[in-house]
């Protein structure tokens, strides 16, 4: 019996130990298949197929792996816009393809700059004489200028193309919140600083309209100026102007309506269209499914097509998404990671450096931390350049002022130099339940803020002398950056948002451009020569993300389901947005934590909401409520 028991105690070991060998084994082949990045041995001759299937932004966030395992719907994609462009403009030169075909089915859209800078690679491809085709079921506004510059546009029979033009209605909570005897104290400087409006207010103000309907004139002639150049057979003015007439013209039909306007070229099923790039291209060696063609994916393409390495360094650091205090990101701007970003590229001995800003502005403190990294950057007299894409407001524009250049685009909104505090409190929603505050304070700052109980005049006081410093801070920051006088800026400022057009002409940008006229800059004010590259920090492949994200559908793969594009199912897609940003905006309310510098208009994700510590010190405790 001894001895059977140690034998089957031998097997027993062995068996463990074969267990954990397999399943080292398997993990190892797991992590060298989610670590598995796009080869330049992929690109094969046909059509570069580039699947937008969700967002193009400046930077995408970072993937979380067991998020997107185990998440029950699919994640929203993200596509970098200068990647989108990148891979547009190696298809031009690279003779392996033959046209590209841009699969919009799944297309959420992205900021005007980035579509016009992506439809001028297309521009750039179609130079090359190569044909680029696009197809959806339903095209909207982002969509339709993408297509635009695309020399065939396909649509399905059963959905349509619809111009919905900028603009939109925003919540105002202000009568909930007296109803719900909530108080929402409010510290602000600047006659157009609108972003606290929502909540004290049942309706915009007259300086809050006056300031959008003059952004939105100045975006939507941008737009149409746009489509206009690329495609002079659409007839905007038909579609915009009686919708409903133009519809009822072509019996409802959609599709057919967008034909006739110009819109489109082809109506046609996902498969006809891809009969239709096979035509031009040759059918796919690797499967007979109809609609298939010859076709190289975005990633194997930048593989093939890698960006020089060659000469000096010029540092480009993304400021992309809400500013925010700590490291959050990328994705989203943390202060303490965007300044060490800039630090790293300091020690390195960058040559220059280009800031790359997409932001709607967020935490005082945060763009303050940036501010100084560059600096610091700058005492070394290297230069520092700004590159703003789709919007550079308020904190956006603050991290702005240390630049001896700053590039824009005519669609930029910038500006919304201002500053603001928003803080409830709930003693009268308490009090009608019979509940009150009471105590003993040797101070008048003892206990404050209290939300409960409420503020004290002091507080109160305190808080709006604060916010009229830091706006005063503000305004001296970018008149000595843009070298004019306080009252010249406080003139242009009191928290405006201004398109890139007027935003140069008021001195606030100095010239147009992109990221790449703002690289070239750099490198010249560098003496840099020809002998340079650019060098991104902060944009480190996430290795996890290759295998989970094909779960995504960025796998080159025909068979993925697209949403309702007719009429109806645009407007439901719209309106899930709405509701989402409904739900944002009154979010804000008690979850907006540091001085902020928000622009209401401008787009950006809802944060999570970080409370401030109990432990923490009155400032910081009332700081944690101050919005620029």
């Amino acid at each position: 019996m001894i001895f059977a028991r140690k034998v089957w105690h031998l097997l027993v070991a062995i068996k463990d130990g074969l267990v954990l060998v397999f399943m080292l084994l398997f993990f190892v082949v797991l992590f060298g298949a989610l670590t598995a990045r796009p080869s330049a041995g992929l690109v094969r001759e046909g059509a570069l197929l580039l699947k937008l299937d969700g967002v193009v932004v400046e930077e995408p966030a970072a993937a979380d792996p067991l998020a997107l395992l185990f998440a029950e719907t699919e994640p929203m994609k993200e596509h970098r816009a200068r990647d989108v462009a990148r891979a547009l403009r190696a298809a031009a030169t690279d003779d392996r393809i033959k046209a590209v075909a841009l699969d919009l089915s799944r297309f959420a859209g992205g900021g005007l700059v980035h579509m016009q800078e992506i439809g001028a690679a297309m521009d750039t491809v179609r130079a090359a004489k190569k044909p680029v085709l696009t197809y959806a079921v339903g095209y909207v506004d982002d969509g339709m200028l993408l297509a635009a510059h695309a020399s065939e546009v396909w649509v399905d029979p059963l959905g349509g193309a619809f111009v919905m033009g900028p603009g939109g209605h925003n919540l105002y909570f202000g009568p909930l919140l007296e109803r719900l005897k909530i108080n929402t104290h409010v510290f602000k400087v600047g006659t157009y600083k609108d972003f606290v409006e929502p909540y004290i207010r049942d309706k915009a103000s007259e300086p809050s309209l006056e300031a959008r309907r003059a952004i939105y004139a100045a975006l939507w002639d941008s737009w149409k100026a746009d489509v206009a150049k690329a495609r002079p057979k659409a007839d905007i003015g038909k579609v915009t102007t009686d919708p409903v007439g133009w519809l009822k013209a072509a019996g409802g039909d959609a599709a057919q309506a967008a034909k006739a306007a110009g819109l489109v070229d082809q109506l046609g099923d996902k498969v006809a269209f891809g009969e239709r790039v096979k035509q031009l291209v040759g059918a796919d060696s690797g499967s007979t499914l109809p609609g298939s063609y010859a076709h190289t994916r975005i990633g194997a393409l930048l593989a093939a097509h890698p960006e020089s390495s060659k000469g000096e360094a010029v540092a480009v650091v993304t400021v992309a998404g809400e500013i925010v205090d700590g490291k959050a990101g990328p994705g989203t701007a943390g202060g303490d990671r965007i300044a060490k970003l800039i630090d790293e590229a300091n020690a390195d001995e960058a040559k220059a450096l280009v800031l790359r800003v997409d932001s709607p502005g967020g935490s005082v403190m945060a763009s303050e931390a940036i501010r100084g990294a560059l600096e610091r950057f700058k005492a070394a007299k290297r230069p520092v350049v700004v590159s703003m894409a789709n919007v550079a407001a308020s904190g956006g524009y603050w991290v702005s002022t240390p630049a001896q250049r700053i590039f824009a685009e005519p669609g930029t909104i910038t500006g919304s130099i201002g500053i603001f505090a928003i803080m409830p409190s709930f003693e009268r929603t308490l009090a009608q339940y019979g509940v009150k505050g009471d105590g003993v304070r040797t101070t008048p700052l003892s206990g404050q803020p209290d939300l409960l109980s409420g503020l004290t005049p002091e507080v109160e006081a305190m808080l709006q002398a604060n916010i009229e410093n830091g706006y005063a801070r503000f305004i001296g920051l970018v008149a000595q950056s843009r070298g004019k006088t306080v009252a010249q800026i406080d003139a242009i400022a009191q928290g405006r948002v201004w398109d890139g057009g007027t935003a140069r002409q008021n001195g606030l940008v100095d010239q147009f451009g992109g990221l790449d006229d703002a690289l070239a800059y750099a490198a010249q004010a560098a003496k840099l020569g020809d002998d340079w590259h650019a060098e991104t920090y902060g944009s480190a492949a996430n290795p996890y993300a290759s295998l989970i994200e094909r779960f995504g559908g960025d796998d080159g793969s025909e068979d993925d389901s697209a949403p309702g594009g007719d009429f109806a199912g645009l407007f439901a897609a719209r309106q899930d947005a709405q509701m989402a940003q409904a739900l944002g905006s009154f979010k804000r309310l008690t979850g907006t934590r540091g001085a902020q510098a928000y622009c209401l208009d401008c787009p950006v994700p809802v944060a999570a909401a970080r409370l401030p510590s109990r432990d923490a010190g009155l400032l910081a405790r009332l700081a944690a409520w101050v919005g620029l």
